[in-house]
């Protein structure tokens, strides 16, 4: 049975922590940010988690 494929989309969107867990970028970041006050996009530069039953689809999509 040949190896699974690393799903390039995924691997492009997060990123493996040091304890395991996945880091991804915050939505809401990329366009129309003049209405947002400093404090939320303050906020949403801070790296979030992947959480849940997510994750574990995430991870499997990485590693195969």
């Amino acid at each position: 049975m040949p190896k699974q494929k690393t799903k390039k989309s995924i691997q492009k969107r997060v990123r493996l922590t040091k304890n395991g867990h996945l880091k991804r970028s915050k939505a809401y970041r990329s366009h129309l940010l003049s209405h947002k006050n400093g404090k939320r996009r303050r906020h949403l530069r801070k790296p979030g988690l992947v959480e849940g039953a997510i994750e574990k689809n995430y991870k499997l999509a990485l590693h195969g």
